[in-house]
């Protein structure tokens, strides 16, 4: 018979938040990492956007990590977003980010691996959530919560056999994730063949304020919600995380709590385009079409949906590809105001102000049934990823919390 698991504190096996040494031996001059937020890619749970800084200008007033650190965003909707990632392949061995990382870096007694795919999971990011502290907007999960988290420590050997299977699934689901985002990139090769690079608007299409094109944009409400998915005939409320790559994710979201009555002006229906209104700097703006619903879910405050209007000549589906495009993500994202902290916020009158171009609706049309051939392949896709990210969630739910060899 195994003997038990030993249950630490995180902080008794990591190191929370290492400041840099007091005289770190490099220049000023000397070019060293650095990581913004948006570096952090929170589907693949890597950093895909490093950039180059010289040292005086990060040193202070940034965050410091090391090699084969575990970096874990603090910030909400970061955090629950799943922004976590393991510093690598740093010049010099050292690096600075943002300043809502947490940095962990782990102790002979366990594997920065182990250390990554447990603060990861989304067990442990729930649990995060309820205790963040601060105002709306500006949340973070405090370090005493960090420190005070309990992970479980098996010998290095079962640590490794346990990250080996995680990897293995992890690379799975990346694969299928990866042709997923192919076949969403598809659409706007099409978009551009069709219709041109919105930036340039090579074919003169007119140009029209979006506000002239709607019949209206709704948002929803934020009640205080139950922190959990909802089981049947229970209504919920959906998490921005619901919209991210321009996907509409119904399963991201909260449930309403017994006796409090939905407000059916805010049910989301099929065939609604979604937006981001408040989001953090690289997802403000964010489109999502909703191909399908299972029904019961509700707008919140921080997403509108968009009405075309019935004989204004726009199709919902071209509308959602155009706003997806490079040029249209980048006017949506000028256009929000307020800061990183806050997030940024797009308002009704700004994207009423969003000029499109509005092609003939016959082409529109055209374009839409190229996508809704494509949207059967995705469905496949979408189930296979489905299939592989529970696979994947099971292992670290059996592994990761309940450890066996």
């Amino acid at each position: 018979m195994k003997p038990p698991v030993r249950i630490a504190r995180l902080g008794e096996v990591c190191q929370i938040n290492p400041r840099l040494p007091r005289s770190p031996d490099i220049d000023d001059a000397q070019e060293v990492a650095f990581v913004p937020m948006a570096a952090v890619d929170e589907l693949t749970g890597s950093i895909c956007k490093r950039q180059m800084r010289p040292y005086g200008e990060v040193r202070k007033g940034f965050t410091p990590f090391a090699e084969n650190d575990v970096l874990f965003a603090k910030i909400t909707p970061c955090m629950e977003n799943g922004k976590v990632a393991i510093a690598r392949d740093l010049p010099g061995g050292r690096g600075f980010g943002s300043t809502e990382f947490h940095v962990l870096r782990a102790s002979e007694a366990v594997l920065p691996e182990w250390v990554y795919y447990f603060v990861r999971q989304k067990r442990f990011r729930n649990v995060a959530r309820r205790s963040m502290t601060g105002t709306a907007g500006q949340q973070r999960v405090p370090t005493a919560h960090m420190a005070a988290a309990t992970i479980p420590v098996p010998d290095l050997a079962q640590q490794r056999r346990v990250v080996d299977a995680l990897g293995s699934a992890d690379s799975i689901v990346d694969l299928r994730r990866r042709a997923r985002a192919h076949t969403e990139k598809v659409s706007l090769a099409w978009l551009a063949r069709m219709f041109g690079d919105p930036a340039g608007n090579p074919k003169g299409w007119p140009l029209v304020e979006l506000g002239e094109l709607l019949e209206g944009i709704d948002s929803g409400k934020s009640p205080r919600c139950l922190d959990r998915r909802k089981v049947e005939h229970e209504w919920g409320v959906l998490r921005l995380s619901a919209l991210k790559n321009s996907l509409y994710d119904e399963t991201e979201h909260k449930t309403l709590p017994p006796g409090v009555e939905p407000d059916m002006r805010h049910e989301v229906r099929t065939g609604d385009l979604l937006l981001s209104r408040k989001n953090t700097p690289e997802l403000v703006g964010t489109p999502a079409f909703v191909w399908h619903t299972d029904g019961r879910i509700l707008l919140p405050d921080l997403i509108f949906r968009l009405r075309p209007r019935s004989d204004a000549g726009l199709h919902p589906v071209y509308l959602w590809a155009l706003l997806r495009a490079p040029a249209m993500r980048r006017q949506l994202q000028l256009m929000a105001s307020g800061t990183a902290a806050s997030m940024p916020n797009i308002s009704k009158e700004r994207l009423r102000k969003l000029q499109v171009m509005l092609p003939p609706i016959e082409r529109q049309n055209a374009f839409a049934k190229r996508v809704m051939v494509l949207r059967a392949i995705a469905v496949q896709q979408d189930a296979a990823l489905l299939e592989s990210t529970a696979l994947f969630e099971s292992l670290q739910e059996k592994h990761l919390n309940e450890p066996v060899g």
